[in-house]
């Protein structure tokens, strides 16, 4: 089955191929249908084009005699018309001789000229090349220069942003000092009132004023609270010397201030009722039991 599959495919593959093929042809065949239709249809214009090839060749064949016949009619020596005299006379031997001299001499002087133009380049040649080899043997002295400017360069630059940092500090210390001095020749204004206030019997400020009231009530109460202490001590003292009894805020007992071997007997005995706490706010969710 899986080779009878096989060969199906390659069957319908080589169908393809030829199907692919016939379509081709089929176009190629329409393309030369096409230009026989052209080429038939051009048919009628080829006697046409056949009479002007005709008819240009007896042109350019009359253009070439005529051409012939213009160039033997130029180069004939009879010919009268193709030349003509020029104005002027022809100079004699003397004059060419003195020309010749002048520019035998302007020959000269170019050489000369030529020479010094030759001496002062091989001058400046030499130079040139003795200048290279300087430079190029400073050229470690150059870099490090360099090197040593941009370093300048940079401690200019930190030393002007110090100079600015100083400046403004300068600046800030002067306002300061301003400020200082503006409030030193103020207080120097309030000294001297608060003196003529002292010397004609009055307060020299409010605030003074307020500082010696405080100060004041500070002095009364602490001569009062060392009055009271001075009571005090004196009560207690006198209170033990004379055997007064103080006043108390405690709750009297049977047996209180008795001593035991005086044996007055107790109003209570082995069990002694005690004075129950007080009933707290927790009371009210506590029901009284109801006998039966």
């Amino acid at each position: 089955a899986n080779q009878q599959q096989e060969v199906m495919k390659k069957g319908e593959v080589g169908l393809q191929e030829k199907e692919e093929e016939l379509r081709f042809i089929r176009l190629q065949t329409e393309e030369i249908k096409r230009q026989y239709t052209a080429a038939k249809k051009r048919l009628p214009e080829m006697d046409i084009k056949r009479n002007m090839i005709v008819e240009l060749e007896e042109k350019l064949a009359a253009e070439r005699r005529k051409v012939d016949n213009l160039s033997n009619h130029l180069e004939d020596p009879q010919n009268l018309e193709r030349w003509r005299p020029l104005d002027g006379e022809d100079p004699d031997i003397e004059q060419l001789i003195a020309k010749i001299k002048v520019l035998e001499d302007r020959l000269d002087m170019k050489r000369e000229q030529l020479l010094e133009k030759e001496l002062v380049l091989e001058e400046v040649t030499s130079l040139t090349e003795r200048l290279k080899t300087q430079a190029s043997g400073k050229r470690d002295v150059a870099k490090s220069m360099a090197d040593q400017l941009n370093e300048l360069q940079a401690r200019i630059r930190d030393t002007t942003k110090k100079m600015l940092a100083s400046v403004s500090e300068l600046s800030m210390y002067q306002a300061t000092a301003l400020r200082l001095q503006q409030e030193k020749m103020r207080r120097e204004s309030l000294i001297e009132e608060m003196k003529f206030k002292l010397e004609h019997g009055e307060c020299p400020s409010e605030e003074a004023a307020k500082d010696w009231y405080r100060a004041e009530r500070r002095r009364l109460q602490n001569i009062e609270a060392t009055i009271q202490k001075e009571e005090a001590a004196a009560l207690k003292n006198k209170t033990t010397t004379t055997g007064i009894i103080v006043k108390t805020t405690a709750d009297p007992r049977p047996t209180a201030y008795i001593p035991e071997e005086l044996g007055i007997p107790k109003p209570y005995g082995m069990l002694a009722p005690f004075k129950p706490s007080e009933q707290g706010s927790t009371m009210r969710h506590i029901r009284l039991p109801n006998p039966k």
